[in-house]
């Protein structure tokens, strides 16, 4: 005998919360820069005393972080607050995996923008603003390169210690390397490993003050420029394609990995992190919804399957592809390896 689901009556909630989720936005932007999360981790803990660390209204304080709670961001006792797990991990500006720094780039006007106009992105299939985050030289790369290393630092030692068991890297090739971490992880691991960073000029500035500081810069070369026009060079035993695939229609991503496949030696490795939905195209949630990412802020960007990248690495000229199985942070791993 089975028993049947409860029923629950149509509701208007989720209209509701949908059309007023820019507030839940607005709101951890507030927090983030009043310091509403470092001022609890402090030992402020009510109304009063958090205005007081934060230099803001009593109500303004008492109100905004009612509305933290509600969204799980606080917990309240009474009249005092606390910080739930993930906020005293990642919201408090002493913890070392800060990451409210990652508005300056999630929040720029531009993205925002991209989203504001989505109606018109739909119509047009890709982004109503021209060509979007991918302008030449773009300097909200810059923005992306300082603010979101914190988020990336665990996922790209991640992705060095698995890439590491299939065998020490010599030549590494790090394309669209933003803050450099993907690359430095792999150089960290690999002492005899020599990185050459693709990137724009601009970006490439934060790649190499992040190299010098991880102490890796003798090993770490440039190659600035746009990464379809540069010449990579050759005889690279490891190329690593963190999160830049997605910015481009399948064509254009089979063209790109026909240049990867070409700058490999006989049996090198490709590294590509993305984030890879299931074939439903609908889970897990935070893959799946990056397509709308790329919707509103490139002409033709996605996120792709699994069983896409394999079609692209494949059409490029790659014998095998496999999905490592563990998750990169928000990442999965692809590897794509040149016959010998």
């Amino acid at each position: 005998m089975t028993t049947a689901a409860p029923h629950h009556p149509p509701t208007p909630q989720r209209f509701f919360d949908a059309v007023n989720a820019y507030q839940q936005t607005e709101a951890l932007k507030a927090a983030i820069e009043l310091e509403i999360f470092s001022a609890i981790a402090e030992g402020n803990t009510t109304p009063a005393t958090i205005a007081t660390r934060c230099k803001a209204a009593e109500r303004g304080v008492r109100i905004l972080c009612d509305f933290l709670t509600i969204h799980g961001f606080l917990t309240k006792e009474g009249s005092h607050y606390g910080l739930a797990p993930d906020s005293a991990l990642f919201l408090n500006r002493q913890s070392p995996a800060y990451l409210g720094g990652a508005i300056e780039f999630l929040l720029t006007a531009r993205i925002r923008e991209g989203n504001a106009r989505l109606t018109e992105a739909v119509r047009r299939g890709g982004t109503a603003l021209g060509e979007g985050t991918l302008e030449y030289e773009n300097p909200d790369w810059v923005k992306f390169a300082e603010a979101m290393m914190p988020m990336v630092y665990m996922a790209a030692e991640m992705t060095a210690a698995e890439l590491r068991k299939g065998g020490e890297a010599h030549k590494v090739l790090d394309i669209a390397a933003s803050h450099g971490m993907f690359g430095i992880s792999v150089a960290k691991l690999n002492p005899a490993a020599q990185v050459f960073a693709a990137d724009w000029k601009n970006v490439l500035e934060v790649a190499t003050k992040n190299a010098h500081a991880m102490g890796v810069a003798e090993r770490y070369h440039l190659l600035p420029g746009d990464a379809f026009e540069t010449d990579f060079g050759s005889g690279y035993d490891l190329v690593l394609v963190p999160n830049f695939l997605h910015h481009f229609d399948p064509s254009t991503c089979t063209t790109f990995m026909r240049k990867v496949h070409a700058a490999l030696e006989p049996g090198g490795r490709t590294a590509i992190a993305e984030f890879v939905p299931n074939p439903d195209r609908v889970t897990p949630p935070t893959a799946a919804a990056f397509s709308m990412m790329m919707l509103a802020t490139t002409p033709s960007g996605d996120a792709y399957t699994f069983a896409d990248l394999e079609s692209i690495s494949k059409d490029a000229g790659f014998a095998r592809v496999e999905l490592a199985p563990a998750e990169i942070g928000i990442d999965r791993l692809v590897v794509a390896y040149r016959e010998n």
